[in-house]
């Protein structure tokens, strides 16, 4: 009998076992752990790059200047080659990932916060007010964000500011617009409409209701931005209206091989994969974010 009686919870402690396992087992799938991966190993690179570097991104020596990378006929001591000026191509990159994802940190972490604001606010109250802040969300994606830092660059000069405001005085618009289509759907449901029969405050709605319940369209909008504004800030530098030199970034850093393509293809070649590789990266990991937290694309 005791047997008998033991069995159920053995059972349920099997099958809690396996749902478990089953949850960590989706961190061990391809679409995660290799984006995951390269992320990673990127983030360690930019916040260790004085450890990890093995030259002065900035040191020149005009004796070792367009050396080949160590598979196509160099030395090992410059894996990736250098450049015109004998810099080390991968100390360079190293470095540039630090002003890459630096940038992308401030703006997701800016836009996130301005577009989240605006979208919870207009989404809720409606009427006269959403319609206004859905005209300016829609001339601010009408403008290219390229445009809007060239204007920058021209008028404040290029600086890791002008970049950061650049794509911030934009970058809003998106996240207003999906945050905004989210928040018209929850303000009518169930615990909102009680929550203001109690006698709350819009404001305390807004923050302790509704806000919790847009975290998870904002954070795979924000993973999906990472590669976004990578690319931009990368094309702001290849233009020079960037990051001014000698500082290095991936942007910069293609530009300054373009007229070389044909004899010194490495110098444009590994920062432009490396920007590939974070751009994908980014997409992937937030195409996994969006299939494991909406429930309609749950697989298990």
């Amino acid at each position: 009998m005791d047997v008998a009686l033991g069995r159920p919870e053995i059972l349920v402690d099997v099958g809690e076992r396996r749902r478990a396992a089953r949850r960590w087992d989706v961190f061990l799938q391809l679409n995660f752990l290799i984006p995951a991966t390269v992320l990673l190993i990127m983030v360690i690179g930019a916040i260790f790059a004085p450890q990890i570097a093995p030259y002065d991104p900035l040191q020149t020596s005009l004796s070792a200047r367009l050396q080949p990378p160590a598979f196509a006929g160099g030395t090992d001591a410059h894996l990736l080659g250098t450049d015109k000026l004998g810099r080390d191509v991968l100390s360079r990159i190293i470095y540039g990932a630090r002003v890459s994802l630096s940038v992308s940190l401030l703006v997701i972490l800016i836009t996130g916060t301005i577009g989240t604001a605006l979208g919870i606010v207009s989404g809720y109250f409606g009427g006269w007010l959403d319609g206004l802040l859905m005209r300016v969300t829609d001339i601010s994606l009408a403008f290219p964000a390229i445009l809007i830092a060239l204007l920058l660059a021209v008028t404040l000069g290029p600086s890791f500011t002008t970049v950061v405001l650049a794509i911030s005085l934009l970058g809003w618009a998106g996240y207003a617009r999906l945050i905004r289509g989210e928040v018209l759907k929850l303000r009518n449901a169930d615990f909102v409409l009680q929550a203001r029969i109690i006698g709350c405050s819009p404001l305390r709605i807004m923050l302790t209701h509704v806000f919790p319940n847009v975290i998870n369209p904002m954070l795979i909008l924000a993973t999906l931005s990472v590669g976004l504004v990578i690319l931009i800030e990368s094309a702001l530098s290849y233009l020079g209206a960037g990051i001014p030199p000698p500082t290095p970034t991936w942007g910069s850093m293609v530009s300054d091989g373009r007229g070389l393509i044909d004899t010194a293809w490495w110098i444009s070649f590994f920062p432009g994969l490396a920007i590939g590789l974070v751009v994908l990266s980014g997409n992937f990991l937030g195409d996994w974010l969006r299939d494991r937290l909406d429930p309609r694309l749950r697989q298990i």
